[in-house]
């Protein structure tokens, strides 16, 4: 077999070579289009559901809230383990799946049985939480150059939120600290007594005045109209306005019993930057982005985002994950690009030739750039993990062909033609050769059926080691010939 295919590799030069362009060719297109990542994408089988009970003990939340929850989620194909904590007001069920489980699919199914569930009223709807390393925001910005925190926080949602959600590849931009506005309505009990009115009554009489929901449809025998309940409070006076008795008695408006103001809600964080009370922005990238490039874009943006703040206002960037991508990637491709100079400067030391020098250095990029093609074909990112497989591997990528190039040249050098020469040397060298390489990649492939965070930790960087040596094992015995 090795006969025939280095027989029509030395007879198909130009086919060879051909092939061999095209390689490099889509190497090229694939390292482009190659995700950029830190590390590889890691993703913990579990999931957890959080339910708020406010002002609740915790053997009443447990009784009404953990244990309908867990029978509910029990029942899950991949479950492998289940666990609760029950505190006041809240109740956390975990639950633990089989490593390599599809979480998207679970996690549907979870709030799916979440859904079917009957929970006290007073419950908050149970959210399911997941972990993912990839969630966390590729960048966290500030804004500062205002005392007045409503002011801040007002133009971070309404102008910078806005305008950093409409870029490419970025899913959400989240604001944390500041003060948020909210209308607040403080009832005065003793005006509330003497009219025989409960605050009961007041907060129903709100809940049901400030509503939009659909209300059905009407339908005619040519068209039909969709319906809906709009009935929204457009300014402060309009909720002064209220009259919140029943019908048939003289109207009370809820500002002759209750002070209707604008005001903050009660802060839970505070962030400051050196100091300096700010507002932060979380920004988080869609599922599919290159970090790098999201990071980017946004970078762009801030150039001329700052420029329709009010004056005095200014955007800092506090973290970048794009930086430590970059750096990281850099000094490992530096790395890889010394490692394969010095194989090439240790190759024109015992050689003492040019052309078997660069007949062999050639094997190191063609190996490199078919390895992008197949990571590209099997959605494995550009991180440090997976250049550090290349760089381990590219040490090896060039004992094969010296092995080739020897032995061509040892026959050539007995007497047969260069033709000869090169089919007789390579099938006398294939098998031992190939059986080398393997044996190598019997080492490496393997981790990539490894289960837990070590199998996605190592599994690019055993994907890339083998994907290399096979490239060059296929360029020893076509290329080199």
């Amino acid at each position: 077999m090795i006969r025939s295919v280095v027989a029509f590799a030395v007879r198909r030069r130009v086919t060879v070579l051909m092939v061999a362009l095209a390689v490099i060719a889509f190497g090229g297109v694939g390292f482009s289009r190659l995700t950029l990542d830190l590390l590889p994408d890691i993703s913990y089988p579990s999931l957890t559901v959080q339910t708020e009970f406010p002002d609740t003990a915790p053997g009443e939340v447990e009784n009404l809230v953990t244990r309908p929850v867990e029978e509910a989620v029990g029942v899950l194909r991949g479950l492998q383990d289940i666990h609760s904590v029950t505190r006041a007001e809240r109740s956390e069920v975990t639950l633990q799946f089989d490593w390599g489980a599809d979480m998207d699919n679970l996690s549907m199914e979870v709030r799916e049985k979440l859904d079917r569930l009957t929970l006290p009223d007073e419950t908050t709807d149970p959210v399911v939480l997941r972990y993912d390393p990839a969630l966390d925001p590729i960048m966290r910005l500030a804004l500062t150059g205002s005392d007045d925190m409503q002011l801040l926080r007002r133009v971070a949602e309404k102008d910078v939120k806005e305008e950093l959600e409409t870029l490419d590849g970025v899913a959400a931009a989240v604001i944390k600290g500041g003060e948020e506005e909210e209308i607040q309505v403080e009832l005065d009990q003793g005006k509330l007594a003497s009219l025989g009115i409960t605050p009961e009554q007041v907060s129903e009489v709100l809940a049901t005045s400030n509503i939009n929901r659909p209300g059905g449809s009407l339908e005619s025998t040519e068209s039909q109209y969709l319906v809906r309940t709009l009935n929204e409070f457009d300014s402060l006076q309009e909720i002064q306005e209220l009259a919140i008795n029943p019908m048939g008695r003289a109207p009370v408006r809820l500002a002759d019993v209750a002070t209707v103001r604008w005001a903050s809600k009660d802060r839970e964080e505070i962030t400051r930057v050196n100091g300096t009370e700010s507002v932060e922005i979380a920004i988080y990238k869609e599922g599919d982005a290159n970090t790098v490039a999201v990071a980017d874009v946004v970078a762009e943006a801030l150039v001329f985002i700052p420029e329709e703040l009010p004056e005095g206002m200014e955007i800092t960037v506090l973290f970048d994950q794009s930086r430590f991508i970059r750096t990281s990637i850099e000094e490992v491709r530096n790395a890889l690009l010394i490692g394969g100079a010095l194989a090439i400067l240790v190759l024109l030391a015992f050689l003492r030739s040019v052309r078997p020098t660069v007949v062999i250095a050639t094997t190191i990029p063609i190996s490199i750039l078919a390895t992008f093609v197949l990571m590209y074909r099997l959605d494995v990112s550009l991180n440090i993990m997976s250049l550090g497989g290349l760089t381990l591997g590219i040490g090896m990528l060039v004992d094969s062909s010296i092995v080739v190039l020897e032995a061509i040249h040892r026959r050539v050098q007995a007497g047969a033609s260069l033709a000869a020469g090169a089919i007789e040397g390579t099938t006398e060298v294939g098998g031992a050769v190939a059986a080398s390489v393997l044996t190598t990649v019997a080492v490496f492939f393997p981790i990539v059926f490894v289960e837990g965070i070590a199998g996605q930790l190592f599994r690019d960087q055993a994907l890339t080691v083998t994907f290399s040596l096979l490239a060059s094992l296929v360029v020893a015995v076509t290329v080199i010939p």
